[in-house]
C-alpha cells in the first residue's frame, strides 16, 4: 500500500469517527501541560473510572443499531445495586449478585414487551420506567445511603489482579463478548438489518420481535451488572447515582457513531464515544477547570461533535 493510499485510509477514518479526532486533539493538548496525564497510573486509573459506563454503554449500543434507545438504565443501575446490597445479609454474595442481575433482566424483558410487542415509543416508555424505577429506589432505601457490610463484595469493585483493577479486567470481558454478539453471531447481523429497515427485516424472514427483545432484555442485563459494580466501588447503593446515568450514555453511544436512526455503529464506536467523555473530565479535572465550566465544555464536545457529523453527512448527499 502506497503513502496515498494510507493517507487516504487515514483520512476515511478521521471523518467517519468523530470521537477519535475529540480523543486525539485532547490527547495531544496534553502533551503540552504540565501534568501527570500520561503516567500509567493516570491512564489506568482514567479507565478504571470509565469502566461502568462503557459496560452500560454495550447494552445500549444493541437497542440503538436495532433502531431503539433505552433511557432506564439509570433506575436499573441503582435499584439492582441497591438490592444486592440489602440481599447480602440474609444470603451468600454470589446469590445475591445473580439475583439484582436478573432483575435488570427482568426490567428489560417488560420494556421490551411494551417497546416491541405492543409498538410503543421507546423514549417514552422506557424514561418512564427510569422514573419508576428511581422512585423504588427511593422507597427501599427511604431516600438515604446504604452501606454495605461485606469487604469481600467491596473488593470486587476496588480490587486488581496484577495492579490492573477488577472493573477494568470486567469491562474487557464485556466489551469482547459484546464485540462478538454483534459481529459475527446472525443475532447480531438481525439487529443491523432491523434498524437499517424493520420492514425489510421482518419481510426476509428475521423474527423482529423475538430478536430486539431480547436487546432489550441485554440493555437491562448490562445495566444491572453495572449497578452491582458501581455499589462495590463506592460501597454503597444509594437512589441518586443514576439521575444522569441514562442521558450521559446514550449521548456518548451517538457520539461514538451509533446513529438513534438505527443500523449504524457498533460496540468500538460507543467505546470511544464514552472514553470522549471519560478523558474529558480527566483533563479538566488535571487542569484544575472548575465544574461550573466543565459542564459548559462537555456541552460544546457533544454538539460540535454531532454538528461535524451531521455536516459530513449532509456534503455526503450532496455529491451523491
Amino acid at each position: 500500500m502506497n503513502g496515498k493510499a494510507i493517507g487516504s485510509s487515514l483520512y476515511a477514518i478521521v471523518t467517519k469517527q468523530k470521537a477519535f479526532i475529540a480523543i486525539l486533539v485532547m490527547l495531544i493538548g496534553m502533551l503540552f501541560s504540565h501534568t501527570n496525564f500520561y503516567s500509567a497510573y493516570n491512564l489506568l486509573d482514567m479507565l478504571n473510572s470509565t469502566s461502568i459506563l462503557l459496560i452500560l454503554a454495550f447494552g445500549v449500543t444493541m437497542t440503538v443499531v436495532a433502531g431503539g434507545c433505552d433511557l432506564s438504565i439509570g433506575g436499573i443501575l441503582v435499584v439492582s445495586g441497591i438490592i444486592a446490597i440489602k440481599l447480602l445479609d440474609v444470603m451468600p454474595m454470589g446469590l445475591a449478585i445473580l439475583i439484582a442481575v436478573l432483575f435488570g433482566a427482568v426490567v428489560g424483558f417488560v420494556n421490551g414487551f411494551l417497546v416491541v410487542h405492543q409498538r410503543t415509543e421507546p423514549f417514552i416508555i422506557t424514561l418512564g420506567m427510569g422514573l419508576l424505577l428511581t422512585g423504588v429506589a427511593q422507597q427501599l432505601t427511604d431516600a438515604h445511603p446504604v452501606p454495605a457490610k461485606n469487604p469481600a463484595f467491596m473488593m470486587i469493585g476496588n480490587g486488581d489482579i496484577l495492579g490492573v483493577p477488577n472493573l477494568v479486567l470486567i469491562m474487557a470481558v464485556c466489551f469482547g463478548l459484546c464485540f462478538w454478539l454483534m459481529r459475527y453471531t446472525q443475532f447480531g447481523r438481525n439487529l443491523y438489518a432491523i434498524g437499517g429497515d424493520y420492514e425489510v427485516a421482518l419481510y426476509s424472514g428475521i423474527n423482529v420481535v423475538r430478536t430486539k427483545w431480547i436487546a432489550f432484555v441485554l440493555c437491562g442485563t448490562s445495566a444491572a451488572l453495572a449497578g452491582v459494580l458501581l455499589s462495590s466501588k463506592l460501597n454503597t447503593g444509594s437512589s441518586i447515582y443514576g439521575e444522569m446515568t441514562a442521558l450521559v450514555v446514550n449521548c456518548g453511544v451517538v457520539v461514538g457513531g451509533t446513529s438513534f436512526a438505527g443500523g449504524i455503529g457498533g460496540i468500538p464506536q460507543s467505546a470511544l464515544g464514552l472514553l470522549v467523555f471519560g478523558m474529558l473530565d480527566n483533563v479538566m479535572n488535571m487542569l484544575c477547570i472548575t465544574s461550573y465550566y466543565q459542564v459548559m465544555l462537555k456541552g460544546i464536545v457533544i454538539v460540535a461533535i454531532i454538528w461535524l457529523d451531521c455536516f459530513t453527512q449532509k456534503r455526503k448527499r450532496e455529491f451523491v
